[in-house]
Parts: structure tokens; C-alpha cells; sequence
């Protein structure tokens, strides 16, 4: 089955906003075993929309169009749906009634123009969207279904999740013939990975992938074909073995999520002292709702004055090695964790640039300390390759949430990543 994805939207095509809808629903269709083929950005202009329907629908079995279903004139795509077709936009009662009793359940009058989103296709078959006013749809056109979803992320998951995936599966027949495994990698660029991993013989129906999501490259290992399926662990345990350490997770998007998932429930608590990192650490791990089982503070001590005054590292130790040093870090790691006793404590300081460097401490020079209760501190400072400031901080809190990690797995808490070069202390 050939599936395809077409996003409107001017804001999207000129880049005014990332589109994240596209990214997330060739992720979804993947993880049910269906590949998205190809993925075209058209603007609100009829002309285009009507060309591009005509045109891949023509090539694709199935095509999820996304967007323009609101009820402003710049929603433009169930007239241009009609207009390709040749065919009247008609009123769906059912979807009136639908508009009408959720503005009045919330005590608030309909604007008219929501009536523009009862108007589908007169060949369109309707598509519930629990959580919103605009209704989807599905219309056959030449060869190809066209599902119409929602721009709103969160009405358009829910659709894809309810609605459009059931759907190919059940009366399309789309069923897996394909799989996927993730490998989460730090420390190691595209290219070397890719040279690392040459050797590997691979059974047939077997592919690897790589995917830069900064500090992390995603290794994807696919299988086409039963064969291949059946052989796809087999190789993603050959494929771990042989890059080692810049594995960091084979479940998980991210370190945060990774960390996330071995505390909670854990009866683990965390605490966490940051300079450069500036909250990224406890805030990537709020993220996930939850946390607040383990994580017991975070603080951002980006002043001396703070360090000394709220974690009680030592003025001598700042005068003598630093704000950016090991021995810092270190009393900034112990510090945070002894004010709840909490059973880990993370700390980070570091120069993020665009300046403060020196020769001996250059930018994107980063120290990164773990206190562990009743089991000492590790710690390293690392200068990381990159010199630009979001990248250095988004790096320096993959490595702390590595660190923790491995102490988790009770692993050895200090490895070698190939991009980044550890310091000597």
C-alpha cells in the first residue's frame, strides 16, 4: 500500500512553524508497520490545493491530508476537495447538531462561521473528532482515499489513532510487513556510525537509517518481510554490541525519557544543581507527568554567589579551581543532594559561550558531577566539539542524564563517548 501525506498551510511552507504533525504521523504509521512514501507542503491557495489532489491521488492508495478544516477563509481544503471532484459542498446535519450542542454545553454562542465546518464534500464520508469542532473526512478519489484530519495536534493523534489507522487496517487490509528498532545514540556523529557499522553483514530485507536529532542520532534498523522480521533483534543486538557505550537507549526517544522511566515507581528521589544547563535537566524531566515522584528540586545556581550561598560550595575551592572545575561541581553535586538527603543529586557548570573561553577552558568546556547517596561522586569535565550555546547545553544534559543512567544500572558511571573529549582532572 502506498501511503502518502499532504500538509497545508502557508505558516508551514514558508517555515513560519516546524511541522511536527508530519514528523509524528510517518512515526505512527511505522510503528504499525506501514511506510509514509512521500510527504508534499502546499500553501492556502485553491489552485494548488486542487492540483495536488488531482495529482497524487492519481499515484497513492492512501493520502492523510492535514489541515485547513477551520472555519476562517484561509481553511481551504473541503471546498478544494469538492472542486477536485467536481462536486458541491454539502451541509452534514449530523455535524451541525454536533457544533450546536457543544457551544451550547459550554454556555457560549456559535460564531456562523463554524458553520463552514459542518460543509464537506457531497461524496465525503465523516470522520468524528471528539476533541474539536472540525470534523474530518474521507473522500475516494481516482485511485486513492483521501483522510482529511485536523491541523491541531492533539485533535489530529486522536483521529490518527482512532479513526485512520483502524481504518487501513480493517477495510483496507494494511498489515505489517515491516518493523522497526530504535537504538538512541550519543557522543557519535551520522557518518562515523554509519563507517562503524559497515561491516556488518545484514540479512536481506534488512536496512539501517540514521536520524540527527541533536545531541542524539537515532540508528533505525528496518525489516521488509516476514524473513527479515523475524531476524531484526538478532541484528539490533549485533548492531549494539558493535557501537557500545553511544547506545543509551533502545526504548526510548530521549535520556530524559530513559532516566524518567527507571525512577518512577522507583522509591528513587533526585535532586539537581545546575549552572550552565540553566534548568534544561529538571525541565526536560517535567515534561513527563510523573515526575514529580523522584524529582525532588532542581536549582539554578549560575552565580559564585549562589553556588556558595545555596549549596555551600567553598569560596576557597571557587578562588583556588574555578567555577568551571571538578572540585566546584562536586561540592555543587553534594550540596543539593544533602539539603533533602535525596538518594541522587546532578550538577553541571560550564562555559556555554558564545564567550567566556580561555586556553585552558575553552567554550563548550563543561564539568558534570553525580553525587550518589552513601556511594560517592563521579564526576568529568568534558569539552564538547560544538560551539554554539543551546547545542553545548543540550549535550552536557544528555551526558548527566548518561551518568545517572549507568548508575542506575549499576554500569560504570564515567565512559568515553568518540565526539566529546574528556579532560584530565
Amino acid at each position: 500500500m502506498k501511503v502518502e501525506m499532504i500538509c497545508t498551510g502557508e505558516e508551514v511552507l514558508l517555515g513560519q512553524i516546524i511541522d511536527t504533525n508530519a514528523a509524528w504521523v510517518a512515526a505512527k504509521l511505522m510503528d504499525v508497520g506501514v511506510e509514509l512514501s512521500r510527504r508534499v507542503t502546499v500553501g492556502d491557495r485553491m489552485e494548488d490545493l486542487i492540483s495536488v489532489f488531482r495529482e497524487r491521488s492519481q499515484f497513492a492508495d492512501v493520502i492523510i491530508v492535514n489541515g485547513g478544516l477551520g472555519p476562517t477563509t484561509d481553511d481551504m481544503s473541503a471546498l478544494a476537495m469538492a472542486k477536485a471532484k467536481q462536486e458541491s459542498l454539502v451541509e452534514s446535519s449530523l455535524w451541525r447538531e454536533r457544533l450546536e450542542s457543544w457551544y451550547a454545553d459550554n454556555n457560549r454562542i456559535m460564531p456562523q462561521s463554524n458553520l463552514k465546518q459542518a460543509m464537506l464534500p457531497e461524496s465525503a464520508i465523516l470522520v468524528d473528532n471528539p476533541v474539536g469542532t472540525a470534523c474530518g473526512f474521507r473522500v475516494k478519489f481516482n485511485r486513492a482515499w483521501l483522510f482529511f484530519t485536523p491541523g491541531v495536534p492533539f485533535e489530529m493523534k486522536q483521529m490518527i489513532n482512532e479513526q485512520f489507522i483502524p481504518f487501513i487496517q480493517d477495510e483496507l487490509g494494511a498489515k505489517s510487513a515491516t518493523s522497526i528498532n530504535k537504538l538512541l545514540t550519543i557522543g557519535q556523529g551520522e557518518s562515523s556510525l554509519q563507517d562503524q557499522l559497515s561491516s556488518l553483514v545484514l540479512p536481506e530485507g534488512i536496512e539501517l537509517g540514521y536520524r540527527s536529532s541533536m545531541p542524539y542520532i537515532d540508528v533505525k534498523i528496518f525489516a521488509r518481510g516476514q524473513a527479515a522480521i523475524n531476524c531484526i533483534d538478532a541484528v539490533t543486538d549485533d548492531v549494539k554490541k558493535n557501537l557500545g557505550n553511544v547506545v543509551v537507549s533502545d526504548t526510548h526517544a530521549s535520556l530524559a525519557e530513559e532516566i524518567h522511566h527507571c525512577l518512577s515507581h522507583s522509591g528513587l528521589s533526585l535532586s539537581v544543581a545546575e549552572s550552565c544547563t540553566g534548568g534544561m535537566i529538571a525541565s526536560q524531566l517535567i515534561d513527563f507527568p510523573g515526575s514529580s515522584g523522584y524529582l525532588q528540586h532542581g536549582l539554578v545556581t549560575y552565580s559564585n554567589e549562589s553556588k556558595v550561598k545555596l549549596l555551600g560550595v567553598k569560596p576557597q575551592t571557587l578562588d583556588d579551581h574555578g567555577a568551571v572545575s571538578i572540585k566546584t561541581v562536586e561540592e555543587m553535586a553534594e550540596g543539593v543532594r544533602t539539603l533533602l538527603d535525596s538518594d541522587y543529586a546532578i550538577a553541571t557548570s560550564g562555559i556555554a559561550g558564545p564567550d567566556g573561553g580561555t586556553e585552558t577552558k575553552p567554550v563548550g568546556t563543561v564539568a558534570i558531577a553525580l553525587a550518589v547517596k552513601n556511594g560517592g561522586i563521579h564526576s568529568q569535565m568534558l569539552t564538547f566539539p560544538v560551539k554554539k550555546r543551546q547545542m553545548i547545553r543540550a549535550a552536557s544534559t544528555a551526558i548527566a542524564f548518561d551518568m545517572l543512567r549507568r548508575a542506575l544500572l549499576d554500569s560504570a558511571v564515567i565512559v568515553d563517548y568518540p565526539f566529546f573529549s574528556r579532560n584530565p582532572k
